[in-house]
């Protein structure tokens, strides 16, 4: 029998509990892949880890470096070149560059210079945690910083794509690879189907079958929305299939620049944000999906109810009933002033002039934003399980806060506006 490779143990015996197990593979697997026996290793167990793991990992050599590594279904298929920092650097990108990177499927991990620099996530929930809005203007003018280099580096790459070349990017992975998996009908299989089809769907007041679900309208505080969830499942496979979208142009980009997948350097004047764990990097990213994970999980996925779920019932009031053929859902949470300000960022900053760029050149295609919103709807629908009881700790409120924000991404109200029709309207180009 073939020994499962190491990184792929190590997540398994993390998600069963064993982290005793899954430290000693990955002390194996540091000494493996850098040479030098790793004498300890300390994992962090925090809520930013959906499909990896990272921590710090001591040497015999006296060094200590921090490590950072994906593992999940289906990558030995659809990811070649795993991480490539490099590329993002000869783009122009601020990126820190590994010193150790293994990309063989199953063994792929990153092992960094050990750095005192917190993470974007860390230093967004300190802010969100104190509620210290008074004191996040430095942290604002770093993100729109970043923003105006992530879209200079676009514009910078951008470029006619081919299907055959956007089809290979890892990317996809993120989106439509976990919709479709053999045997089932696309839109419906992948995660889909591990995470929702044939289940049973608790909420607060009400208890819904997948087959009823999934044909249901959604009004989410009020506001009605056009498509249901499985439309949902189904259009993105349909829109998102990679080789439908050579045709606006490719760009070279980091592809899943999450806040935790950021650094907050403060070293100098001016504090600077730099980005690492390019696992999904690459040079022919459609243009609008480059910047697709990080407008959803930096602004829409926080605080709280995609992370930590447990948190939400006892902070947020969440309340649904079943109402005519419809899911009604309403709820008091709402963005926090720093996510307010990274949405205004990204927007102007980003979204709207890279609309308005494709537009200048012919290159925006008609169905932009059934791209744009699809996408976004991906983010918090597949990257992890929400359903209550399921795999990812969800329960009733915050299965049904999750799902109600991700239809309200993918769909555009029937009826009223919500933050993403605002968003959309604001990036129209003219």
């Amino acid at each position: 029998m073939t020994a499962q490779p190491l990184a792929a143990l190590a997540r398994m015996q993390a998600k069963q509990g064993d982290w005793a197990g899954a430290r000693l593979t990955l002390l194996q697997l540091v000494g493996e892949v850098i040479g030098v026996t790793a004498t300890d290793l300390h994992i962090n167990r925090d809520q930013y880890s959906l499909n990896s793991l990272n921590g710090v990992a001591s040497l015999a050599d006296g060094r200590r470096l921090f490590f950072k590594y994906h593992n999940e279904e289906g990558e030995d298929k659809t990811i070649e070149e795993y991480y490539n920092a490099e590329l993002l650097r000869e783009a122009g990108y601020r990126v820190d560059v590994p010193l150790y990177a293994c990309g063989e499927p199953g063994r792929q991990i990153l092992l960094y210079a050990l750095r005192e620099d917190l993470r974007l996530a860390d230093v967004c929930r300190q802010i969100e945690e104190s509620a210290d809005w008074a004191h996040m203007a430095t942290l604002i003018q770093a993100q729109q910083a970043y923003d105006t280099e992530a879209l200079e580096g676009a514009l910078r790459t951008l470029k006619p794509g081919t299907a055959a070349e956007v089809v290979k990017e890892p990317v996809h992975q993120l989106f439509y690879h976990r919709l479709i998996s053999e045997g089932q009908p696309a839109g419906l299989g992948g995660r889909v189907a591990s995470y929702y089809v044939g289940k049973t769907f608790a909420f607060p007041a009400s208890e819904v079958p997948w087959e009823q679900l999934k044909d249901l309208k959604w009004v989410v505080n009020g506001v009605e929305y056009a498509r249901t969830l499985g439309e949902l499942f189904e259009e993105s496979a349909a829109v998102l299939a990679p080789a439908k979208l050579a045709d606006h142009g490719v760009v070279t980009a980091h592809g899943d620049a999450h806040n935790a997948n950021v650094w907050y350097e403060t070293d100098g004047d001016t504090p600077q944000l730099v980005s690492f764990d390019p696992a999904f990097a690459g040079r022919q990213i459609p243009a609008l999906l480059a910047e697709i994970k990080a407008t959803f999980h930096n602004i829409f996925a926080h605080p709280l109810w995609l992370y930590e779920p447990a948190r939400i019932a006892p902070q947020y009031s969440v309340d649904t009933r079943l109402e005519n053929g419809r899911l009604c859902v309403d709820f008091d949470w709402q963005l926090s002033p720093l996510r307010e300000a990274f949405l205004q960022s990204k927007t102007e900053h980003y979204w709207q002039p890279l609309i308005q760029n494709l537009h200048s050149r012919g290159w925006l295609p008609e169905d932009w934003q059934r791209i744009v919103r699809l996408a976004l709807f991906c983010c918090p629908a597949l990257v992890l399980d929400l359903r209550a009881g399921g795999i990812s700790g969800h329960t009733p409120h915050s299965s049904a806060l999750g799902l109600a924000i991700a239809v309200s991404a993918g769909s555009e109200p029937a009826h009223g506006e919500d933050a993403f029709s605002r968003l959309f309207a604001a990036i129209q180009p003219v």
